[in-house]
């Protein structure tokens, strides 16, 4: 998006600072189930859980990037926070299902509630499809950024995984999402590779696929899968990532109307999906006297006598509610956000992926577009250098902000 850079990178800011502290309020109030009379908690695993909301709501940011104004987002964080904690503790503490690295609970339901958010932003999907491809073209140095982004993603995504893990538990984490990265960085340059017409690599799967096995991994991540079902699982993700970005999302566009700027579903729907099934399937074929006395730590349900094949059911009951709350969440919000108070993008195709309807930009700071209408810009009144715009894809951005904070607290830890 070379002309949205300082939307995508500063409104990712926005959001994170406001998501931090209403998750602390929400999120303290849903973990009291089933008493809800008690003070809030503070401590690093409240911070984390903060975190990761952040993390989920930026996902949702990625997919309706470039379409929504400044109050609509603020209002998407606020109600999504809360269909976010209503899910979480429907999933843990009432199934009881795990799911330590978010492949359910944060990126299915970041990416799904996004999906049907943008659907329901029925008028800025059509202008979007309109102006996307002028407007969302990637520069060569925005792509380099982008790019410096992913593999920070990807060298700090074991300690997303593996923030709310210890002793045992933290080392099975570290290891299977060692491997799944790394066999799904090798089928993403393959795939990339085989769909093409001209047998070259697409920047875009290289950003963005090569991290599908950090997502897949996630709810599977503690248990005893082995390297070779870590790499099974990479490999699988970055195959689904790569033909989401080459099949897929054209066929979602242009038949459901639903525009996902940043491949959110690509990335954090499809393989958030896969590790939910990969996370039902090993709990219920793996031989739970290996876990010996950690067996309380990884289930603790099946620790209170439940058997695995009924704890297998409720990780695929997590699953489903998790789609369907996040699809109800999702069209209600878009409900709301569509209300004309909320300062809406106009019917005007100029609005949309524009830097210049939030922020005081100089006149030669955005190279306009070959296909985009000459605009008009005015200098700044203070004295400062102009910057160019470089463009992180906020989708990257959000999971590296939560990735770093996570991976921080867990060294502190250490």
């Amino acid at each position: 998006l070379g002309r949205y850079g300082y939307s995508s990178i500063g409104l990712n800011f926005l959001l994170g600072a406001f998501v931090l502290q209403w998750a602390t309020l929400a999120l303290g109030f849903f973990h009291q189930y089933p008493d809800f009379n008690h003070q809030i908690a503070i401590d690093i695993e409240t911070l984390l859980t903060a975190d990761f909301a952040a993390a989920c709501v930026m996902i949702t940011f990625g997919a309706v990037l470039g379409k929504v104004s400044v109050m609509q987002l603020l209002v998407i964080a606020l109600f999504e926070i809360i269909f976010f904690g209503l899910n979480e503790m429907i999933g843990v503490h009432i199934y009881k299902a795990i799911d330590i690295g978010g492949s359910m609970f944060v990126h299915t339901f970041g990416a799904y509630f996004g999906l049907a958010l943008s659907r329901m932003l029925s008028k800025s999907t059509r202008h979007a499809r309109k102006t996307g491809a002028s407007k969302e073209a990637a520069t060569y140095h925005s792509d380099l950024f982008a790019m410096l982004g992913a593999i920070i993603l990807w060298l700090y995504w074991p300690s997303f995984n593996g923030a709310l893990a210890s002793g045992d538990q933290r080392h099975r984490v570290v290891i299977n999402t060692y491997y799944s990265l790394s066999a799904c960085v090798v089928t993403t340059f393959a795939f990339s590779h085989l769909t093409s017409r001209e047998n070259k690599l697409d920047m875009v799967h290289i950003q963005n696929a090569t991290l599908a096995g950090g997502v897949a991994v996630g709810t599977a991540a503690d248990l005893l899968i082995q390297p070779w079902g870590a790499m099974l699982l990479g490999s699988i993700a970055g195959v689904i990532s790569v033909l989401g970005y080459v099949y897929v999302q054209p066929m979602v566009q242009k038949y459901l109307y639903v525009h996902d700027t940043c491949g959110v579903h690509n990335l954090h729907g499809m393989p958030g999906i896969l590790g939910g099934l990969a996370g039902a399937v090993a709990t219920g074929v793996i031989d739970i006297n290996q876990y010996g006395n950690t067996l309380s730590k990884v289930y603790p349900a099946i620790g209170d006598g439940r058997s695995k094949s009924t704890q297998a059911l409720f990780q695929l009951a997590a699953l489903a509610t998790t789609l369907v709350i996040a699809h109800i969440g999702g069209v209600l919000t878009g409900l709301v956000v569509r209300l004309p108070f909320l300062d809406p993008p106009s019917d005007n195709d100029v609005d949309m992926f524009e830097d210049m309807v939030h922020w005081t930009i100089g006149p030669d700071t955005i190279d306009p577009s070959p296909n985009t209408p000459k605009l008009t810009l005015s200098a700044p009144d203070h004295n400062r250098p102009v910057r160019s715009v470089t463009q992180i894809s906020g989708d990257g951005l959000a999971m590296a902000m939560a990735s770093r904070e996570a991976a921080v607290s867990v060294e502190s830890a250490i």
